[in-house]
């Protein structure tokens, strides 16, 4: 049995990235959200494309007004008004000045920009009430980034301010990895889907619902292949499909020791690489982790909490991993305060399921109320977090700080 420290290793160790080359398909902007870029943008263009003014105001030659203040104003000549979007016409030459807006192009001669409220404008006139320092308000072509240099990385979801670079760099579409795709199916004579009439014994099986929901929350592609009975045959069918058409596979039920559990034996008789069977993990201990020579195989435990808390502890760093993400694969995990007692018996890395709050500007955890078995999916709802007893610990204190993974 691994550690979950370890568990983890061995699955990121396995993944392959998708390749840059052979997973890549061109996206519209607009549809781009959310998508991991795959390839470096460089873009031809400065920015700025050209100087330009900061501010509403004047433009001027800084040695004209250098020496201006209210009780002694400069005195220029107002030859052009630009506004923005408007090619300058004019060489602004000593004695003289333009009207400025933010955003429009910096005339020919000029080198600094007055704000309007420093000024007075009679007609033709403006009257410089105070010295501008030197370059003052003025963007220069460049400034913030030169053409030809990288302007995004590959391996970045592309969020509102990576589309707005984009679309400023008039790259109307945008190379991005194809999304994963995810085979999901339930092993159990059990299972039934939610709209059959529900016979004693029965269970329905909210598993599929659940692992799809967050794979497309991740970004992959769903190939949802239903509920298989505990029949090795008809496992080995679908999971001979799976391996054909997706690059991971998420199946529930089937992988502890009982009679019916024919997982692990379907999948060493195809030929996987069985890297692990269990994680000193709970909820989560029946685990099996396998590989083919294109695809990632997970074999959850059929309860639907302990799916979810495998999913989220080693399917979500796998996803953006071999979705392409560069960085940041890890979850996000945070020390905060406990408001309630956590109890583990020691022997299992424990996970309880809660929600995090933002009390007095510190988080604060909150085990969710209710029965804690990993069969009882009523008390997930509305999960955030879920807090973290490492082995050996067997008791956290209200107000005691806790490792939290936040979801």
């Amino acid at each position: 049995m691994l550690s979950v420290r370890d568990a983890e290793a061995t699955i990121l160790n396995a993944v392959q990235p998708l390749d840059n080359q052979r997973d890549i398909e061109f996206v519209d902007l607009l549809t781009a959200q959310n998508r991991i870029l795959a390839t470096p943008i460089i873009s031809s263009l400065d920015f700025p494309h050209w100087d330009n003014s900061a501010m509403d105001g004047f433009a001027v030659r800084y040695a004209d007004v250098q020496q201006a203040r209210t009780d002694k104003p400069i005195i220029l000549e107002v030859v052009e008004e630009i506004p923005a979007g408007y090619q300058p016409q004019v060489t602004i030459k000593p004695g003289q000045a333009a009207r400025i807006f933010t955003g429009a192009m910096m005339p020919a001669g000029a080198d600094s920009v007055i704000m309007q409220e420093n000024t007075h404008q009679q007609e033709n006139r403006v009257f410089i009430l105070a010295a501008p320092q030197p370059q003052e308000f003025v963007r220069h072509k460049g400034d913030f980034y030169q053409a030809g240099k990288e302007l995004l990385p590959a391996g970045i979801i592309l969020t509102a301010s990576e589309i707005a670079v984009l679309a400023a760099a008039q790259r109307d579409q945008v190379g991005v990895f194809r999304r994963p795709r995810v085979a999901i199916f339930s092993s159990g004579d059990e299972l039934v889907m939610p709209e059959e009439p529900l016979q004693p014994g029965q269970i329905v099986d909210s598993n599929q619902y659940a692992l799809a929901t967050l794979v497309r929350e991740l970004g992959g592609e769903v190939l949802l292949l239903g509920i298989i009975k505990d029949d090795p045959t008809a496992l080995k069918e679908i999971i001979d499909y799976a391996i054909a058409n997706a690059d991971i596979v998420l199946s529930s039920g089937g992988v502890s020791v009982g009679k019916y559990d024919y997982i692990d034996s379907t999948l060493e008789s195809l030929g996987a690489k069985i890297h692990f069977r269990a994680v000193q993990m709970r909820p989560g201990k029946p685990l099996t982790f396998a590989t083919f020579p294109n695809l990632l195989y997970f074999g959850l435990p059929g309860n639907p909490v302990a799916a979810l808390v495998t999913c989220w502890r080693f399917v979500q760093p796998t996803m953006k991993k071999l979705a392409g993400l560069a960085k940041g694969w890890e979850g996000k995990f945070l020390k905060v305060r406990s408001h309630s007692q956590l109890n583990s018996n020691g022997k299992m890395e424990t996970y309880i399921w809660g929600k995090l709050h933002l009390i007095n500007g510190v988080y604060e955890f909150r085990k969710a109320e209710g029965n804690d078995s990993s069969g009882n999916l009523i008390n997930l709802a509305q999960t955030n977090a879920l807090a973290i007893l490492p082995v050996g610990k067997t008791l956290v204190y209200p107000r005691e700080e806790v490792l939290v993974l936040q979801l």
